[in-house]
């Protein structure tokens, strides 16, 4: 008998009992669904077995480690489904391509075009298998029987991408006969699948999954065309580089062909820059150009040379920061747990703002304030600031797509612009890179490196921060006028040296450890890139340093 210890009081079980059968018995204590166990501090899947007196506690699907297993868990599920439907004879692949609000947009390959009917088989296909609570097993197969099994299945993404694995081992996972590698961790069975929903979209399937927040509630889908058009872009770039997954990636790398991918990528930027410019000068008597996206967008580089293709047109451009109208620190709204809330738009001085466009646009001669972060206050340097003709304001700041913060301007004088850095490089064709992964590790080497804020601060700070940009920037997405994609398809491997040893001091036993395991882990299917090879215009010079732009 093994002596585990839970909320405090020691229980007697038989050695190799399921943490799930464990679990189950603590349920009825929890609103939401058990999907894991810290065993002394470590997470360990259901399906695992105490060998060991240990101290458990539980996560469920509402802890975002807990919601992520459970997205793979679908994901699995309906890659099993679609096979069990088809046949692999007739689908060559399903590639899991991004994310759209609470959707997972996925791209099947297969002899004929997916039909509406093709999704309802596929559904069907999925309920029998939740309603089946068929085990999902995990086994640990040495590195070269683990790229066997995945070139006889055709999943060559994965032998590829294990090409480089350093680790002598794979852990693969099976259900009802379907094996596939996930880069996470899962649920023990297939019924744990109870809230979600599936439908055609756009060429593609879309799996709907509750939130973490709720993760018994699935919200209306909205659909975001401009948002799934600017992440199709994206991919197409991607595959026309000959990179969809991160195999691909460490291959060009390994055979000396990483410069040109550069230079491609940033041209391709480039040129969407420049598209973007002008259908600003198209547009005629735009005089306020609004920019704004989420943390670690590259918003500052972007206004930059977005600005030198402007006056490639003649105009004149002037940048702005929102970030100069902050109300006095004294005056800033305080959230539900007594600090300052800065991300909220009342930390604007809105109608000042909008006083001072309005002025310039009348033709006046306006001073700007600029704001004291270390006094906390709006200060005034002599910054006049006159239109012309040819003179545009590129005005960057969260806020920048909110109607209510330039309410009083005229709609016909305004171009507003969305940036986010939109991943869409895969590590396989079933195991995506979420974009929040990618600006967290841009912002966690920006931080360290301009700030002296440790990894670990960043990492803390990270839930504040996706908060905001939840309520105050994904809503007004859709409004923008144009939309850009900062991610660079190269990136990842250029920050991978920067990161690590920023993650790797982060200590066991701090909070933040799990998400800095997580993240080295994640890191280790890179090959390094040297960052000599990154142009100094290039977005990625905002966060590692070395930038022609004051950034």
């Amino acid at each position: 008998m093994l002596k585990i210890t839970i909320n405090g009081v020691i229980k007697e079980y038989p050695e190799g009992i399921s943490f799930e059968e464990i679990a189950r018995e603590y349920q009825p204590e929890y609103d939401d669904t058990i999907a894991l166990v810290l065993e002394n501090g470590k997470i360990r899947e259901l399906m695992k077995k105490a060998t060991r007196d240990c101290e458990l506690s539980f996560l469920t699907l509402k802890d975002n480690i807990g919601h992520k297993a459970y997205v793979r868990t679908g994901l699995m599920i309906l890659v099993k489904a679609v096979n069990d439907v088809f046949g692999p004879e007739k689908v060559s692949k399903v590639k899991v391509e991004f994310a759209i609000g609470q959707g997972y947009y996925c791209n099947v390959k297969m002899d004929e075009k997916l039909t509406s009917e093709h999704v309802k088989m596929i559904s069907r296909r999925m309920r029998e298998l939740t309603d089946a609570d068929l085990p999902i097993t995990k086994k640990s197969y040495p590195i070269d029987d683990a790229m066997e099994i995945f070139h006889r299945h055709k999943m060559y993404d994965k032998e590829k991408l294990f090409r480089y694995r350093r680790s002598s081992s794979v852990n693969i996972y099976c259900l009802d006969g379907y094996y596939d590698y996930y880069y996470g961790y899962m649920l023990p069975s297939t019924g744990y699948l109870k809230y979600y929903d599936l439908m055609h979209y756009e060429n593609g399937i879309l799996l709907l999954i509750p939130g973490s927040e709720d993760p018994k509630r699935l919200d209306y889908f909205e659909p975001k065309e401009k948002l799934f058009h600017t992440l199709e872009t994206s991919t197409h770039w991607g595959e026309m580089m000959g990179i969809d997954s991160v195999g691909d990636l460490n291959d060009v790398i390994c055979d000396g062909g990483i410069s040109d991918i550069i230079l491609v990528q940033e041209a391709l930027q480039e040129r969407r820059i420049g598209e973007i410019a002008k259908e600003i000068v198209d547009r005629g008597n735009i005089k306020f150009v609004l920019i704004a996206g989420p943390s670690s967008s590259g918003k500052t580089t972007f206004s930059h040379r977005l600005s030198v293709q402007l006056r490639t047109y003649g105009l004149v451009p002037h940048p702005i920061a929102l970030d100069d109208y902050f109300v006095n620190r004294e005056d800033t709204p305080r959230d539900e747990n007594g600090d300052y809330d800065f991300e909220c738009l009342e930390a604007i001085d809105v109608e000042k703002f909008n006083e001072d466009m309005n002025r310039l646009l009348k033709g006046e001669r306006v001073e700007l304030p600029q704001f004291n972060f270390k006094l906390g206050k709006r200060e005034y340097h002599g910054n006049f600031k006159q239109l012309g003709p040819e003179d545009v304001l590129v005005i960057e700041g969260i806020h920048g797509l909110n109607p209510k913060t330039t309410h009083s301007m005229p709609d016909e004088t305004k171009f507003k612009i969305y940036i986010s850095a939109l991943t869409s490089l895969n590590v396989d064709e079933h195991n995506r890179i979420p974009t929040t992964d990618g600006r967290l590790l841009r912002r966690m080497v920006r931080d360290a490196r301009n700030r002296g804020t440790s990894a670990r601060r960043t990492i803390e700070m990270w839930p504040s921060v996706r908060r905001g940009e939840e309520k105050y920037i994904f809503p007004f997405q859709e409004d923008a006028d144009a939309m850009f994609n900062s991610v660079l398809i190269y990136e990842l491997a250029v920050l991978k040296q920067y990161a690590e040893p920023l993650l790797f001091g982060i200590r066991k036993g701090e909070p933040e450890y799990y998400e800095a395991k997580r993240l080295l882990k994640f890191l280790e299917y890179f090959q390094g890139i040297d960052s000599k090879n990154v142009p100094n215009n290039s977005i990625c010079r905002e966060f590692i340093g070395g930038s022609y732009f004051d950034v």
